[in-house]
């Protein structure tokens, strides 16, 4: 059982960099398109939203540009009723937010990122911005290695908050989210390996784990040696997505249990109809994380992160827009045998 006090002002809150993604309508390409279409998003905002979509107060901790565009970012954030309490508003000449523009692909074009990020409003973020009060007001805190990639400044910033988070009392969860556009395997692995030993939950993929940390062995095997190696550790999660083409996934997950040594895993969601699938690893982790923050266990880690992310994969954007009824009524239909509606009326 993980267990969790539930008695502060946040449930969670997120550091990370929100960013403006523009992506061209439909199919079309990047590279020829006229119009682009404005959505927010972000690995840790995606994750606080997700959570505060099911019911629990959440917060994000980042850093904006004064203008009309954080302006938007911030609404969105808001729209989702993840707190703004903790936003800092960058009021320099140099201040922008980073952007990135996405592609959809379609068999045999794959999907397309671009990055247009340096410099942002966020990679001049430091701890000092922030009140003191912050440390104290949530029950658990969730960044990923996305933010500790982005530079040296805002990754020491980034470790020295998991500290001071976890000595008031906060659980840790972190999703190593490994991006080879940001940096190296051999520096995401040492920086990460600082870290380590600090969390309660960690997030990696079967493939970071045998190429970052040369890990071997089944996935079974491979959490049970993290767990041996940090004996901190509560929960261990890996996703599990099959491609069989751009638009269509099968996905369900693998949560292990580290003091209980038991591992869950349910049946996978199959042929999902991908519309959008930016950001359905981040919403696992919020449905994930909502089951242990909500009920404590690794069976309502795996239902719930496996259920968000299927639903996320088609929907437009980064952020699930789902509340809990829409949730649990996927669960409840997942595990049905018989007969199903094909409409909600």
């Amino acid at each position: 059982m993980f267990c969790l006090p539930g008695n502060r002002p946040f449930r969670a809150l997120g550091l990370g960099e929100v960013m403006l993604r523009l992506s061209p309508a439909g199919r079309e390409r990047i590279s020829y398109c006229e119009t682009f279409e404005k959505k927010a998003g972000g690995s840790e905002l995606n994750v606080v939203s997700g959570i505060s979509m099911l019911g629990l107060r959440t917060g994000m901790i980042t850093k904006l540009p004064h203008n009309e565009i954080g302006k938007f970012v911030k609404h969105k954030i808001r729209y989702s009723g993840t707190s703004d309490d903790y936003i800092i508003y960058d009021e320099s000449p140099e201040k922008r937010l980073g952007v990135y523009y996405y592609e959809s692909g379609a068999y045999p074009r794959l999907p397309v990122v671009s990055y247009d990020r340096t410099g942002s409003s966020f990679t001049t973020f430091r701890m000092e911005e922030l009140p003191e009060d912050v440390y104290g007001s949530t029950d658990l805190f969730h960044t990923s290695g996305i933010t500790l990639a982005l530079n040296k400044a805002v990754c020491e910033n980034a470790v020295a908050m998991i500290e001071r988070f976890r000595a008031a009392g906060a659980k840790i969860s972190f999703d190593v989210n490994y991006r080879a556009t940001l940096w190296d395997e051999t520096t995401a692995r040492r920086t990460i390996e600082r870290i380590l030993p600090m969390l309660d939950i960690l997030f990696i993929s079967e493939e970071t784990s045998r190429r970052m940390f040369g890990m071997q062995g089944t996935e079974e095997e491979i959490h049970r040696q993290f767990a041996e190696r940090y004996p901190n550790l509560s929960v261990i999660a890996s996703t599990r997505r099959e491609v069989l083409s751009p638009k269509l996934h099968n996905f369900s997950s693998l949560v292990y249990d580290c003091k209980e040594q038991r591992h869950f895993s349910e049946e996978p969601y199959r042929h999902i109809d991908v519309v959008d699938r930016i950001g359905s690893g981040d919403a696992y982790v919020a449905g994930a994380l909502y089951g242990l923050l909500r009920y404590g266990d690794i069976e309502s880690a795996a239902k719930y992160g496996d259920a968000m992310a299927a639903l996320k994969n088609t929907i437009i954007g980064d952020m699930t827009e789902c509340d809990l009824n829409d949730i649990e009524r996927l669960i409840a239909s997942h595990t049905e045998t018989g007969p199903k509606s094909e409409m909600i009326r």
